[in-house]
């Protein structure tokens, strides 16, 4: 678990803070660019539009990030199914909202963590997709209207499952695997939670002491309310003692060895990653 991201151990604070502006942000390659979308059939009703805000609302909408709470989000209702293998970036803040042309719920700003904000696509209805969020509560969700510009949309297919009960993580792209290994999760009393996520964001600090890559998830634990003045962001990270591997011992971070980092490290930001029990 995070707490600035408070898997971070005490004496590491001052250093992940001082690393906030100086990320490392390993998301250029989300696959292809714009997929196409299938065409609206002729004679069939136009896409709903979305509720208007001016900018005075928009900036009264809670901030979908991983520091934010959306308490009026949907909730994933889906939360092991796949995901859909395409990936969303808004090139500038744009509304999330309950259901397609139904109340505004928060705002999903261009980057965050020091990089762009890439989020996947988990439903899709015509001029409207459904995005999981990176805010509390876990889980949340909401639909982002398509038109108008201001989207990146591309497709991706990695995929990273870790098993919580066998303490594993496979790395996938596009169903070919590249790599399964031993790591640790959160211990009993603060457990890694299950579900389905998303990479959101990449982090080298400058000067690293437990790990050289820091990869922070759309989750947050759901035990700890706040970590070391954090938001309780849960993640992957490497380790330096290869003995916890294989064990339940974290804060609700998944500590993952060194090959599995490196693997890791080329995953596109907004990737799918399953939890499962």
């Amino acid at each position: 678990m995070f707490g600035w991201l408070s898997c971070l151990p005490a004496r590491a604070a001052a250093t992940a803070c001082a690393v906030a502006a100086l990320l490392t942000v390993l998301v250029s390659a989300c696959g292809t660019a714009s997929p196409p979308r299938a065409a609206r059939p002729a004679g069939s009703p136009e896409p709903v539009l979305p509720v208007h805000l001016s900018a005075a609302q928009i900036a009264r909408l809670p901030m979908a990030t991983t520091f934010g709470v959306s308490p009026a989000a949907p909730r994933d209702p889906n939360l092991f199914k796949p995901e859909k293998g395409l990936v969303l970036h808004p090139t500038a803040t744009r509304v999330i909202y309950a259901r397609p042309g139904g109340s505004p719920v928060a705002a999903l700003p261009a980057s965050q963590l020091g990089g762009p904000t890439w989020v996947p696509v988990v439903q899709m209805q015509p001029g409207w997709d459904q995005v999981l969020l990176p805010s509390r509560p876990n889980h949340s969700t909401g639909w982002i209207y398509l038109g108008g510009g201001g989207l990146q949309i591309a497709s991706d297919g990695y995929q990273v499952e870790v098993n919580l009960a066998r303490y594993r993580l496979t790395v996938t792209d596009g169903g070919r695997r590249l790599g399964s290994w031993k790591v640790a999760v959160g211990e009993a009393a603060t457990p890694t939670p299950a579900g389905r996520t998303f990479l959101l964001a990449s982090m080298a600090p400058v000067h690293p002491t437990f790990s050289p890559l820091i990869l922070p998830l759309g989750l947050h634990s759901g035990s700890v309310g706040n970590f070391d003045g954090g938001p309780g962001t849960v993640g992957l990270h490497g380790w330096p003692d290869p003995a916890v591997f294989g064990h339940a011992v974290s804060h609700g971070c998944i500590r993952v060895p060194a090959a599995a980092l490196r693997v890791l490290g080329q995953v596109p930001m907004g990737s799918s990653v399953m939890i499962t029990s």
